[in-house]
Protein backbone atom coordinates (compact mmCIF):
# COMPACT_ATOMS: atom_id res chain seq x y z
CA UNK A 1 0.00 0.00 0.00
CA UNK A 2 0.67 4.00 -0.15
CA UNK A 3 0.49 5.69 3.22
CA UNK A 4 -1.16 9.51 3.00
CA UNK A 5 2.40 11.11 2.61
CA UNK A 6 3.04 8.73 -0.55
CA UNK A 7 -0.26 9.61 -2.13
CA UNK A 8 0.57 12.94 -1.54
CA UNK A 9 3.31 13.47 -3.32
CA UNK A 10 2.42 12.00 -6.48
CA UNK A 11 -1.01 13.40 -6.89
CA UNK A 12 -1.46 16.43 -9.43
CA UNK A 13 -4.40 18.24 -7.08
CA UNK A 14 -4.41 21.02 -5.51
CA UNK A 15 -3.74 21.02 -1.42
CA UNK A 16 -5.00 23.53 0.88
CA UNK A 17 -4.35 22.79 4.44
CA UNK A 18 -7.67 23.21 6.83
CA UNK A 19 -6.91 25.26 9.59
CA UNK A 20 -4.24 27.35 11.20
CA UNK A 21 -2.36 27.34 14.22
CA UNK A 22 0.45 24.53 15.93
CA UNK A 23 -1.07 21.33 14.18
CA UNK A 24 -1.11 23.69 10.61
CA UNK A 25 2.43 24.42 10.97
CA UNK A 26 3.86 20.75 11.99
CA UNK A 27 1.75 19.58 9.31
CA UNK A 28 3.23 22.70 6.70
CA UNK A 29 6.92 21.67 8.25
CA UNK A 30 6.13 18.17 7.21
CA UNK A 31 4.47 18.60 3.69
CA UNK A 32 7.67 21.10 2.44
CA UNK A 33 10.14 18.24 3.71
CA UNK A 34 8.75 15.88 1.34
CA UNK A 35 8.55 18.84 -1.39
CA UNK A 36 4.42 18.70 -1.69
CA UNK A 37 3.02 21.76 -2.81
CA UNK A 38 0.28 23.77 -0.97
CA UNK A 39 -1.94 25.85 -2.49
CA UNK A 40 -3.41 27.48 0.21
CA UNK A 41 -4.81 27.87 3.51
CA UNK A 42 -8.62 27.78 4.40
CA UNK A 43 -10.07 28.17 7.58
CA UNK A 44 -14.04 27.48 9.01
CA UNK A 45 -16.81 29.93 8.35
CA UNK A 46 -16.29 32.91 11.11
CA UNK A 47 -12.65 32.59 11.13
CA UNK A 48 -11.69 33.40 8.04
CA UNK A 49 -11.22 37.18 8.71
CA UNK A 50 -8.69 39.39 6.88
CA UNK A 51 -5.07 37.53 7.76
CA UNK A 52 -2.68 35.29 6.49
CA UNK A 53 -0.98 32.75 7.63
CA UNK A 54 2.35 31.11 6.38
CA UNK A 55 2.25 33.39 3.58
CA UNK A 56 -1.06 31.82 2.67
CA UNK A 57 -4.24 34.03 2.70
CA UNK A 58 -7.17 32.54 5.04
CA UNK A 59 -10.24 31.93 2.42
CA UNK A 60 -13.18 29.95 3.03
CA UNK A 61 -14.18 26.99 2.14
CA UNK A 62 -16.71 28.10 -0.40
CA UNK A 63 -13.69 30.21 -2.00
CA UNK A 64 -11.65 27.13 -2.47
CA UNK A 65 -14.65 24.62 -4.09
CA UNK A 66 -15.04 27.52 -6.18
CA UNK A 67 -12.08 28.66 -7.46
CA UNK A 68 -10.19 24.79 -7.40
CA UNK A 69 -10.43 21.61 -9.29
CA UNK A 70 -10.87 18.99 -7.29
CA UNK A 71 -9.02 19.90 -4.12
CA UNK A 72 -7.64 18.25 -1.12
CA UNK A 73 -7.87 19.63 1.66
CA UNK A 74 -5.65 18.20 4.90
CA UNK A 75 -7.27 19.17 8.23
CA UNK A 76 -4.53 20.42 10.63
CA UNK A 77 -6.59 20.54 14.05
CA UNK A 78 -7.73 18.55 16.44
CA UNK A 79 -10.75 18.02 18.56
CA UNK A 80 -12.73 16.43 20.86
CA UNK A 81 -15.91 18.76 20.76
CA UNK A 82 -18.34 16.67 19.48
CA UNK A 83 -20.22 19.34 17.43
CA UNK A 84 -17.15 20.61 15.75
CA UNK A 85 -16.40 16.44 15.12
CA UNK A 86 -20.18 16.93 13.19
CA UNK A 87 -19.36 19.94 11.55
CA UNK A 88 -15.46 18.50 10.32
CA UNK A 89 -17.95 15.65 8.83
CA UNK A 90 -20.24 17.87 7.02
CA UNK A 91 -16.99 19.32 5.54
CA UNK A 92 -16.11 16.01 4.52
CA UNK A 93 -19.08 16.03 2.06
CA UNK A 94 -18.41 18.96 -0.08
CA UNK A 95 -14.65 18.07 -0.58
CA UNK A 96 -11.88 15.52 -0.40
CA UNK A 97 -10.87 15.17 3.14
CA UNK A 98 -7.50 13.95 5.05
CA UNK A 99 -5.76 14.20 7.87
CA UNK A 100 -2.14 13.28 7.77
CA UNK A 101 -1.05 12.68 11.54
CA UNK A 102 1.48 14.24 12.94
CA UNK A 103 2.50 13.56 16.51
CA UNK A 104 1.84 15.11 19.46
CA UNK A 105 5.36 14.95 21.04
CA UNK A 106 8.51 13.74 19.03
CA UNK A 107 8.93 14.00 15.15
CA UNK A 108 8.98 10.58 14.25
CA UNK A 109 5.85 10.19 11.92
CA UNK A 110 3.35 7.03 11.70
CA UNK A 111 3.55 6.30 8.22
CA UNK A 112 4.54 3.41 6.03
CA UNK A 113 7.94 3.10 6.41
CA UNK A 114 7.56 3.05 10.67
CA UNK A 115 4.82 1.04 10.16
CA UNK A 116 7.42 -1.55 8.22
CA UNK A 117 10.07 -1.13 10.96
CA UNK A 118 8.58 -1.73 13.95
CA UNK A 119 5.95 -4.33 11.80
CA UNK A 120 7.06 -7.11 14.67
CA UNK A 121 6.25 -4.95 17.52
CA UNK A 122 2.77 -4.33 16.64
CA UNK A 123 1.53 -7.18 15.65
CA UNK A 124 3.09 -8.84 18.82
CA UNK A 125 0.51 -5.95 20.31
CA UNK A 126 -1.88 -7.04 18.35
CA UNK A 127 -2.00 -10.14 19.26
CA UNK A 128 -2.00 -9.66 22.97
CA UNK A 129 -4.95 -7.69 22.97
CA UNK A 130 -7.73 -9.59 24.88
CA UNK A 131 -10.89 -8.96 23.12
CA UNK A 132 -12.19 -8.13 19.88
CA UNK A 133 -13.13 -4.33 20.34
CA UNK A 134 -9.48 -4.02 21.31
CA UNK A 135 -8.09 -5.76 17.93
CA UNK A 136 -10.41 -3.13 16.13
CA UNK A 137 -9.44 -0.60 17.63
CA UNK A 138 -5.81 -0.85 17.03
CA UNK A 139 -6.33 -2.30 13.35
CA UNK A 140 -8.43 1.15 12.63
CA UNK A 141 -6.38 3.28 14.65
CA UNK A 142 -3.39 2.15 12.76
CA UNK A 143 -4.69 2.68 9.65
CA UNK A 144 -5.78 5.75 10.22
CA UNK A 145 -2.33 7.10 10.65
CA UNK A 146 -1.16 5.71 7.51
CA UNK A 147 -4.34 6.93 5.01
CA UNK A 148 -5.37 9.40 6.94
CA UNK A 149 -8.95 8.88 6.55
CA UNK A 150 -10.96 9.98 9.07
CA UNK A 151 -13.65 6.61 8.73
CA UNK A 152 -11.38 4.72 10.42
CA UNK A 153 -11.49 6.61 13.56
CA UNK A 154 -15.08 6.85 13.85
CA UNK A 155 -15.26 2.98 13.04
CA UNK A 156 -13.41 2.70 16.84
CA UNK A 157 -14.95 4.53 19.35
CA UNK A 158 -16.17 3.26 22.43
CA UNK A 159 -17.96 4.90 25.64
CA UNK A 160 -15.68 5.83 28.45
CA UNK A 161 -18.67 5.19 31.11
CA UNK A 162 -18.81 1.77 29.62
CA UNK A 163 -14.95 1.21 30.20
CA UNK A 164 -15.42 2.30 33.81
CA UNK A 165 -18.08 -0.07 34.51
CA UNK A 166 -17.11 -2.70 32.30
CA UNK A 167 -13.14 -3.29 32.52
CA UNK A 168 -12.49 -1.32 35.37
CA UNK A 169 -14.67 -2.49 37.92
CA UNK A 170 -13.51 -0.38 40.79
CA UNK A 171 -15.13 -0.43 44.53
CA UNK A 172 -16.40 2.27 46.27
CA UNK A 173 -13.41 1.93 48.70
CA UNK A 174 -10.40 1.67 45.81
CA UNK A 175 -8.01 4.63 46.13
CA UNK A 176 -6.85 6.40 42.67
CA UNK A 177 -3.65 8.08 41.50
CA UNK A 178 -4.07 10.96 39.05
CA UNK A 179 -0.93 11.72 37.21
CA UNK A 180 -1.92 14.49 34.75
CA UNK A 181 -5.16 15.64 36.35
CA UNK A 182 -4.92 19.04 34.51
CA UNK A 183 -7.82 21.39 36.52
CA UNK A 184 -9.63 18.16 38.07
CA UNK A 185 -11.63 17.02 35.39
CA UNK A 186 -11.10 13.49 35.39
CA UNK A 187 -10.94 13.81 39.14
CA UNK A 188 -14.38 14.54 39.72
CA UNK A 189 -15.03 12.22 36.93
CA UNK A 190 -13.47 9.49 39.08
CA UNK A 191 -15.78 11.14 42.18
CA UNK A 192 -18.96 10.26 40.29
CA UNK A 193 -18.41 7.17 39.92
CA UNK A 194 -16.10 6.02 43.23
CA UNK A 195 -17.79 8.22 46.14
CA UNK A 196 -14.91 6.70 48.64
CA UNK A 197 -11.40 5.84 48.88
CA UNK A 198 -8.64 8.53 48.37
CA UNK A 199 -6.89 10.62 45.77
CA UNK A 200 -3.63 11.81 44.41
CA UNK A 201 -3.72 14.29 41.83
CA UNK A 202 -0.21 15.47 39.95
CA UNK A 203 -0.36 18.23 38.15
CA UNK A 204 2.83 20.18 37.05
CA UNK A 205 1.73 23.20 35.57
CA UNK A 206 1.57 25.59 38.37
CA UNK A 207 -1.70 28.20 36.81
CA UNK A 208 -3.28 24.55 36.23
CA UNK A 209 -2.60 23.21 39.68
CA UNK A 210 -4.07 26.24 40.78
CA UNK A 211 -7.35 25.40 38.97
CA UNK A 212 -7.13 21.60 40.17
CA UNK A 213 -6.77 22.64 43.56
CA UNK A 214 -10.08 24.78 43.36
CA UNK A 215 -11.99 22.74 41.65
CA UNK A 216 -11.59 19.65 43.83
CA UNK A 217 -11.16 21.19 47.40
CA UNK A 218 -14.60 18.74 48.85
CA UNK A 219 -13.44 15.63 47.10
CA UNK A 220 -10.61 14.36 49.67
CA UNK A 221 -8.25 15.50 47.25
CA UNK A 222 -4.51 15.40 47.87
CA UNK A 223 -3.12 17.68 44.64
CA UNK A 224 0.83 17.59 44.71
CA UNK A 225 2.44 20.68 42.15
CA UNK A 226 4.98 18.38 39.74
CA UNK A 227 5.86 16.07 37.12
CA UNK A 228 5.72 12.45 36.75
CA UNK A 229 8.97 11.13 35.71
CA UNK A 230 11.47 7.93 36.57
CA UNK A 231 13.45 9.14 39.25
CA UNK A 232 12.77 11.71 41.68
CA UNK A 233 14.41 15.55 41.81
CA UNK A 234 14.04 17.39 38.65
CA UNK A 235 12.88 18.29 35.33
CA UNK A 236 12.45 20.41 32.63
CA UNK A 237 8.90 21.40 32.16
CA UNK A 238 7.55 23.62 29.39
CA UNK A 239 3.91 25.14 30.52
CA UNK A 240 1.88 25.36 27.53
CA UNK A 241 -2.12 25.30 26.60
CA UNK A 242 -3.30 21.72 27.55
CA UNK A 243 -1.78 19.38 24.98
CA UNK A 244 0.63 22.47 24.31
CA UNK A 245 2.43 21.19 27.60
CA UNK A 246 5.76 19.05 27.64
CA UNK A 247 8.22 17.52 29.94
CA UNK A 248 12.75 18.12 28.41
CA UNK A 249 12.69 21.67 27.97
CA UNK A 250 11.41 25.10 29.90
CA UNK A 251 11.85 25.38 33.23
CA UNK A 252 12.90 23.07 36.28
CA UNK A 253 10.50 21.71 38.29
CA UNK A 254 10.39 18.92 41.09
CA UNK A 255 9.57 15.32 39.90
CA UNK A 256 7.72 12.45 41.82
CA UNK A 257 7.54 8.44 40.72
CA UNK A 258 4.84 6.64 41.35
CA UNK A 259 7.14 4.37 43.42
CA UNK A 260 7.64 6.87 45.28
CA UNK A 261 4.24 8.02 45.62
CA UNK A 262 3.15 4.18 46.26
CA UNK A 263 5.07 4.21 49.91
CA UNK A 264 2.63 6.41 51.07
CA UNK A 265 -0.69 4.82 49.77
CA UNK A 266 -1.76 1.96 48.30
CA UNK A 267 -3.45 2.93 44.89
CA UNK A 268 -6.19 0.52 43.09
CA UNK A 269 -5.81 2.79 39.87
CA UNK A 270 -3.87 5.06 38.27
CA UNK A 271 -3.89 7.11 35.28
CA UNK A 272 -1.33 8.14 33.07
CA UNK A 273 -1.72 10.88 30.58
CA UNK A 274 1.38 13.08 31.00
CA UNK A 275 2.09 14.41 27.44
CA UNK A 276 4.42 12.21 26.19
CA UNK A 277 6.46 11.81 29.64
CA UNK A 278 4.30 8.11 29.91
CA UNK A 279 7.23 5.49 29.29
CA UNK A 280 9.41 7.89 31.50
CA UNK A 281 6.76 7.40 34.29
CA UNK A 282 6.40 3.66 33.78
CA UNK A 283 9.68 2.91 34.48
CA UNK A 284 9.51 5.07 37.57
CA UNK A 285 6.63 2.86 38.43
CA UNK A 286 8.24 -0.28 38.10
CA UNK A 287 8.26 -1.70 41.77
CA UNK A 288 4.53 -0.83 42.25
CA UNK A 289 3.67 -2.51 38.58
CA UNK A 290 5.52 -5.70 39.62
CA UNK A 291 4.38 -6.13 43.12
CA UNK A 292 1.15 -4.14 43.58
CA UNK A 293 -0.50 -4.57 39.90
CA UNK A 294 -2.90 -1.69 40.19
CA UNK A 295 -5.33 -1.08 37.33
CA UNK A 296 -3.98 1.21 34.94
CA UNK A 297 -5.01 3.44 31.96
CA UNK A 298 -2.27 4.92 30.10
CA UNK A 299 -2.43 7.29 27.37
CA UNK A 300 -0.77 6.18 23.95
CA UNK A 301 -1.50 8.97 21.61
CA UNK A 302 1.22 11.24 22.37
CA UNK A 303 4.30 9.33 20.23
CA UNK A 304 4.09 7.15 17.37
CA UNK A 305 5.85 4.32 19.33
CA UNK A 306 3.48 4.43 21.96
CA UNK A 307 1.41 1.36 20.46
CA UNK A 308 3.65 -0.75 21.16
CA UNK A 309 6.92 0.83 23.71
CA UNK A 310 3.84 0.91 26.36
CA UNK A 311 1.76 -2.36 26.49
CA UNK A 312 5.23 -4.09 26.18
CA UNK A 313 7.07 -1.85 28.54
CA UNK A 314 4.24 -3.13 31.20
CA UNK A 315 4.30 -6.67 30.25
CA UNK A 316 8.02 -6.84 31.06
CA UNK A 317 7.56 -5.60 34.47
CA UNK A 318 4.33 -7.92 35.33
CA UNK A 319 3.09 -10.34 32.46
CA UNK A 320 -0.04 -11.09 34.51
CA UNK A 321 -1.90 -7.84 33.44
CA UNK A 322 -4.80 -8.16 30.38
CA UNK A 323 -4.59 -5.37 27.89
CA UNK A 324 -7.66 -3.62 26.22
CA UNK A 325 -7.14 -0.16 24.15
CA UNK A 326 -9.77 1.56 23.70
CA UNK A 327 -10.48 5.10 21.68
CA UNK A 328 -13.19 7.89 22.53
CA UNK A 329 -14.39 10.42 20.11
CA UNK A 330 -12.00 13.08 18.96
CA UNK A 331 -9.99 13.71 16.28
CA UNK A 332 -7.06 13.01 15.32
CA UNK A 333 -6.61 9.22 17.16
CA UNK A 334 -6.13 11.65 20.65
CA UNK A 335 -7.90 10.40 23.77
CA UNK A 336 -6.74 6.50 22.85
CA UNK A 337 -5.32 4.77 25.77
CA UNK A 338 -4.50 1.21 26.95
CA UNK A 339 -6.21 -0.19 30.17
CA UNK A 340 -3.78 -3.00 31.75
CA UNK A 341 -6.05 -5.26 34.19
Amino acid sequence: MRDVWQKLSECDRPVFIYGTGNGADKLIDKLNELNIKISGVFASDGFVRERSFRGFKVVSLAYVIENFEDPIALLSFGTSRSETIEYIKEVSKEITLLMPEVPVCGTEVFDLEFAKKNKAELEKVYNLLCDEESKKTFYNLVMFKLTGELNYLFNCESDEKYEFSELLKLKSTDNYLDLGAYNGDTVLSFRERVKGGKIVAVEPDKKTFKKLVLNTQNHNVTAINAAVSNQCGEVLFKSGSGRGSSVGTGESINSVTVDYLSQEEDFDYIKFDIEGAELSAILGAKNTIIEKKPKMLISCYHKSSDYFEIPLKVLEFNEEYKIYMRHFPSIPAWDTCFYFV
